[in-house]
């Protein structure tokens, strides 16, 4: 079972994405970050990438997609805010 990110968990787990881009969502318990492409091709290529994966862990982002900007927002929703699983994610899309 997930459960959601303890304080400490927060620090260490929370942080590093932080840096990269990653921001707290204002209001909930949530990451945000937007992805720039040079095309739609490549924005699209991206979220299929990702979806393949979020599907494979079970775990699924709410985003959308205007041409070539993907708007993410993480959060699991079992929890009722952040879990491993989101970071998971969020590390695999700056993969990506």
């Amino acid at each position: 079972m997930t459960e959601k990110l303890s304080d400490t968990a927060r620090k260490t787990v929370l942080a590093p994405l932080l840096e990269n881009g990653w921001a707290m969502e204002e209001g909930r318990d949530a990451i945000t970050k937007t992805f720039v492409f040079g095309d739609f091709t490549e924005a699209f290529s991206w979220m299929t990438r990702a979806a393949l994966w979020a599907e494979k862990w079970d775990h699924h982002p709410e985003w959308s997609n205007v041409y070539k900007t993907v708007q993410v927002t993480l959060t699991t929703h079992d929890v009722d805010g952040l879990s491993a699983l989101d970071a998971k994610l969020a590390r695999k899309m700056d993969k990506l």
